[in-house]
């Protein structure tokens, strides 16, 4: 009797072993299904985060070419005469309200934050600058010869000094001309600029805090469910050795492969292979995210300009048929490198970069692709904004002829090619090149065309 006693008291014991682990491997089953949901959840918010931020940083550079834009309208404006360009001033400012729009996006969807703030004082220096633009297109309203009561009322409102009035037709061009190239406006247009990039960097500081307090969590959450899950397999191992194909072995190899940083191959039981999905998706965002902000490879360490190879990658990408391209070489840069040194040569190298990136549209193109030799792609660009390369040549001739922290004064010369005359990307090269060497022969600063 003692003896089957005893049997029967081990066969309970094994019973209630059994059902032991069967709740444990409930309950662990149960938490680990709500921590692969967490896990998607994770993902869905770090994806919304980065989707969030793109967009704005979309508003933010909407707003940058929307001040750009009008500042190229007006300026072609007040050197051709052209009234269409001053139609378009007015439709983009008071109709299209790209930067208004772009700055209700943004407080919006993030608030007033320093972004916002950064953003907001953008706009209000770009409303300053339209307060000088009314008054330069009042003046070459007039001297052009135009009846101003077919101006918008922006333009007939625009207070005139008595001064100016009395100028010539010729001057008051003039005056609209430097009024759109001076010091003063370029000054608030860096202004811009920079409101427009601390505003970028807000953004990717709070995306990049944001994502970081995520990649804690994944973490955190990735190992708790390898915890749930090694628990499952040596409970189910105790049931059946089936459960080693479907659960062990795959999760040794993704294991394996996290320690490679490779993606977990999808095989097994239903969850690990909803395991490895989740994690080669947050993986492989993560690489996107990486090679995104790796520009390196693409751009020149001394200036920060696009290298040879961006250059030859947005001669690819880009329409050229509407582009011009702008070939510059600078002047006697040998001699300054042999009377100052290379150092000094890096500075002059510096300098000129500087100019020619701030003399062009945020979404035109500029690159370093020689040791002295700079391209400039002009996107949206043909023959009829000739005078406005001419002047912009002219402007940065100016700056760089200023010696700055010692820097010695130097000039470019200009080659320049449309690409509306339908040739080939090589063909619109060599022809912007033929166009610069005949610009250093006939003297110093120059910009030469090419012929169509």
């Amino acid at each position: 009797m003692k003896s089957i006693s005893f049997h029967k008291e081990q066969g309970i014991s094994i019973r209630l072993v059994n059902i032991v682990m069967f709740v444990l491997a409930l309950i662990a089953s149960i938490m680990l299904f709500f921590a692969m949901r967490r896990t998607t959840n994770m993902y869905n918010e770090s994806n919304r985060i980065t989707q969030n931020t793109i967009e704005l940083q979309n508003s933010a550079n909407e707003l940058m070419e929307a001040s750009d834009y009008l500042t190229q309208e007006m300026q072609v404006f007040v050197v051709t005469g052209d009234r269409q360009h001053l139609d378009n001033y007015f439709n983009e400012a008071y109709i299209e309200r790209r930067r208004d729009k772009a700055l209700e996006e943004l407080r919006s969807k993030n608030g007033k934050t320093m972004a916002y703030q950064n953003l907001q004082e953008a706009m209000d220096d770009s409303m300053e600058l339209m307060n000088t633009e009314l008054y330069a297109a009042k003046l070459a309203v007039i001297g052009y010869g135009y009846n101003l009561e077919s101006f918008p009322v922006q333009v007939q409102n625009a207070q005139i000094k008595k001064n100016d009035l009395a100028l010539s037709k010729e001057a008051k061009i003039r005056m609209a001309e430097d009024l759109m190239f001076d010091e003063n406006y370029m000054a608030k247009k860096d202004s811009i600029s920079k409101h427009i990039d601390s505003c970028l960097k807000d953004l990717m500081d709070e995306m990049n805090a944001k994502q970081q307090d995520m990649t804690n969590r994944v973490r955190k959450q990735v190992w708790f469910e390898h915890f749930l899950t090694w628990f499952l397999i040596v409970i189910t191992l105790m049931v059946v050795l089936l459960t080693a194909k479907l659960i062990i072995v795959p999760i040794k190899k993704a294991v394996e492969r996290i320690r490679e940083e490779k993606d977990i191959p999808l095989s097994g039981a239903y969850e690990v292979r909803f395991l490895a999905k989740t994690y080669n998706l947050m993986y492989q965002t993560n690489v996107v995210n990486k090679e995104k902000l790796n520009y390196e490879a693409t751009h020149d360490k001394l200036t920060g300009l696009y290298n040879r190879r961006g250059y030859e990658f947005l001669l690819s990408n880009v329409d050229m048929e509407s582009a011009t391209l702008l070939i510059l070489d600078l002047d006697k840069f040998k001699q300054i490198n042999d009377m100052y040194g290379h150092d000094m040569g890096d500075k002059v190298l510096i300098k000129t970069a500087d100019v020619i990136y701030n003399s062009f549209r945020s979404q035109d193109y500029v690159c370093r692709i020689g040791g002295d030799e700079f391209a400039v792609i002009m996107v949206h660009c043909n023959s009829t904004l000739k005078e406005l390369i001419e002047r912009k040549v002219e402007i940065m001739n100016d700056k760089m002829q200023n010696a700055i922290d010692g820097v010695p004064a130097i000039t470019v010369s200009v080659g320049a090619a449309f690409g509306e005359d339908g040739h080939s990307v090589d063909r619109i090269f060599k022809s912007a090149d033929e166009a610069l060497y005949n610009a250093k022969h006939s003297g110093s600063g120059r910009i030469k065309f090419a012929k169509s």
